[in-house]
Formats: structure tokens, sequence, C-alpha cells
């Protein structure tokens, strides 16, 4: 119980690390997960405190969405804005390039507009996400049109990866992503070229989305638990 009070603390810690960046009059990319979670709490309260003004948040998932509103945080569209100034997001793997890999959420594809919109995309993450090469400890999630599941898993097959459908916990059937799509994860014994093979994904027919996010972060904070004490550092 303590260790996962110490990673909780950790967590808090990392969220309002990324939340005390943020500036009033902001546009705000929310991402998606738990660490990300804490950072839309201390938004929140930065708001209802009167320390932060005038800010409008840009879900990247209806979890994001229910949290913003549960913590009063006004919600804008793409179809809204012209610009966001800084994202916030967690990622399941970091390298030294600042390159992730996300999607442990299903919510990649969302994520991967807005955090590429943003000026500043702040990634929120403990030690144990620090990887190199990626594909080191998490597989590839790559969304796909339920129609083309079999022949985007052989295109995948082909290219080295072993796949596996994502299925649901505590539900039947395969997970299903805010746009209504199937996950399909990709694990590669070693990503050493992100870049490339991002686009060669991409352009399976059927893919609508893969969790490589390449030269997208600007920062990356990362919380440690030594002690049971917690702490943040900026990469």
């Amino acid at each position: 119980m303590a260790e996962m009070d110490a990673v909780k603390l950790m967590k808090q810690a990392v969220g309002r690390s990324a939340a005390a960046e943020v500036q009033s009059d902001s546009i705000i990319g929310l991402g998606t997960g738990s660490t990300t979670a804490f950072a839309i709490q201390f938004l929140g309260d930065r708001l209802a405190s009167g320390d932060l003004k005038n800010i409008k948040g840009v879900p990247t998932s209806f979890q994001a969405s229910v949290l913003a509103k549960k913590y009063g945080i006004p919600l804008v569209t793409l179809d809204e804005i012209d610009h966001i100034d800084i994202a916030i997001d967690g990622a399941d793997e970091v390298d030294p390039k600042f390159n992730l890999i996300k999607g442990g959420g299903a919510a990649h594809t969302r994520e991967k507009i807005v955090d590429s919109l943003a000026e500043k995309f702040i990634v929120v993450v403990d030690s144990s996400k620090l990887v190199d090469p990626l594909g080191s400890t998490f597989p590839l999630p790559v969304e796909v049109l339920p129609m083309a599941v079999s022949p985007v898993t052989r295109a995948l097959e082909t290219l080295g990866a072993t796949v596996e459908l994502r299925m649901g916990v505590n539900k039947d059937g395969p997970v299903i992503t805010d746009q209504g799509n199937m996950v399909l994860d990709a694990k590669f014994d070693a990503i050493t070229d992100p870049a490339g093979l991002e686009k060669n994904l991409n352009n399976i027919p059927g893919v609508l989305e893969n969790g490589l996010f390449v030269g997208v972060a600007s920062d990356v904070l990362v919380g440690e638990v030594k002690d049971g004490e917690a702490s943040v550092r900026s990469l």
C-alpha cells in the first residue's frame, strides 16, 4: 500500500508541475491517462482559486472531456480555435530524442492531432517509461478500421511485428476507440527508425493512425520515487 501511495504522490507531483507551466489566456490540449488526469485536476484547482484565468481546453478523449467538465475547465473544439498554446499528455515510452510511443489508452489518434498542433507539448511520465530504443517494453498501438483488421495484421507481420488485437478488460470483445475503430498492438524487437516506421505504417490501407510520436514533444517531465519521496525532473 505504501508503494502504491508513493506512486500516486509521484503522479500528482508530475501533474502539478505540468499544470504550473500553463498561463492565463491559454488554450490547452488535455491529454489522456492517470498522470494527465492529475494535471487536469490541478488546472481546475488553479482556475477555481483565481490563480489561472480565461483558459480553454481541447480534450483528446472522452475521458479527458469528462474530467475537464468535472473540474470546471471550459472546452472548445478544433473548429473554434486557430492554435493551441500548450498540451499536456503522458506516454508509454520515451526515447533519448524525445520520440514517444503512445496509445496505451487507445486515444493516440486524437492525441497526435492535438499534441502536434500545440506550440509547446509537455510529456508527463515516470522513470520506467524512459527507454532506448523505442519498442523495448511496450507494443506499438495501431488504430485500424474494423474491416481491415486481417490485412493490416498481415502487413504488420511482414514488417517484423508480433501482432495482437487489443481486447477489453472486464468486458467481452475488442477495445473500441472513440472513433469506433479497433487497435492492433504491434510488438517490434526494436524501433531504430521511428520516423520511417511511422510513415510506413500510416501508408498501409486501413490504418487510421499509429502511436509513434516523432519530433512532437517539447519537454519531458519525469516523476520518480526515492525513499518514499516523490520528485520531478525535466529531461
